[in-house]
């Protein structure tokens, strides 16, 4: 593994050669991820509604009388034709093209955004890789938007964001600044608990004004992770980004959608874009908008 590692800080070509069809690989699992997870936890939460109401047994799982269903089993479908997939016809992005975007047993549609997101994956894992090299900076940041990808689609789904990909991210991103790899541990410290405590005292100051939740509590988690990979100071800039962003898409979004302004619409996939750009462009993002603000 180390002989490996090696090479790869040797030749960054076959570091972006490794990182490219790996990254590939992923967003093809986190296709499954983003439309599985969501669906095990309404499961979840019904079974915990049922426990309450007397209706089950509290020891007994709501899976126990079906078949399996979790982020492995059962192997992936046709949803037309319920067909159970090949492997040759489960190859990232070419088993599409390959197929034309078809079923190869019903010939029915595949959405084209089964490929696009393997492809965004892939992409934007590209980018990390070529801008911080063959760094352990750079893994982390790999694993970071990976985690970010699966964030905001099932945001955009189901308006959600999960503990079971929020909370492993932000342990991850504390534990590596204690191992030296990002900003000082105080600074990630501060930059989480900040982070949080930011979006959640908006939260309470908006429903206090209005009796209205402007958002959830999957922001706050979101936030406290950059907060806690780039510091407290990060935080400010995240958050005028993601804001200016979210009101011009959000806006022309309804405005095609024929849909009225009190509509809610998802902050997750904004937040995670602003933050992911700091990653890379923090300091010349903060310092353009300080001269815009003529400070």
């Amino acid at each position: 593994m180390q002989d490996v590692w090696h090479l790869m800080q040797q030749q960054p070509w076959f570091f972006l050669l490794s990182v490219g069809l790996v990254s590939t690989c992923i967003g093809s699992f986190l296709n499954v991820v983003i439309y599985r997870l969501p669906v095990i936890m309404e499961t979840e939460w019904k079974t915990e509604c049922k426990v309450i109401l007397g209706q089950q047994e509290p020891n007994k799982s709501a899976q126990d009388d079906s078949k399996p269903f979790n982020l492995i089993t059962p192997r992936s479908t046709c949803p037309s034709c319920n067909t159970q997939i090949k492997v040759q016809h489960n190859i990232p992005v070419l088993s599409w093209l390959f197929l034309k975007g078809r079923c190869a047993y019903c010939d029915t549609p595949i959405s084209a955004r089964y490929p696009s997101i393997e492809m965004l994956t892939a992409i934007s894992s590209l980018w990390v890789a070529w801008h911080f090299g063959a760094t352990s900076l750079s893994l982390l940041y790999i694993l970071i938007t990976w985690g970010l990808i699966a964030l905001i689609f099932i945001d955009i789904d189901k308006m959600l964001l999960p503990d079971q990909i929020t909370q492993p991210m932000l342990w991850l991103a504390l534990l590596s600044a204690a191992l030296g790899y990002t900003i000082a541990p105080v600074d990630a410290l501060w930059g989480a608990t900040l982070g949080y405590l930011s979006l959640w005292s908006v939260y309470w100051l908006f429903k206090l004004l209005t009796g209205k939740e402007g958002m959830g509590y999957g922001d706050f988690k979101l936030l406290a992770i950059f907060g806690a990979l780039l510091g407290w100071e990060a935080i400010i800039t995240i958050i005028l980004l993601s804001s200016v962003v979210g009101a011009v898409i959000g806006s022309v979004q309804l405005s095609v959608q024929g849909k009225d302004k009190a509509t809610p619409i998802p902050f997750g996939p904004y937040l995670a874009i602003a933050g992911w750009l700091c990653l890379f462009y923090g300091e010349s993002l903060k310092s353009w908008y300080l001269n815009l603000l003529g400070v």
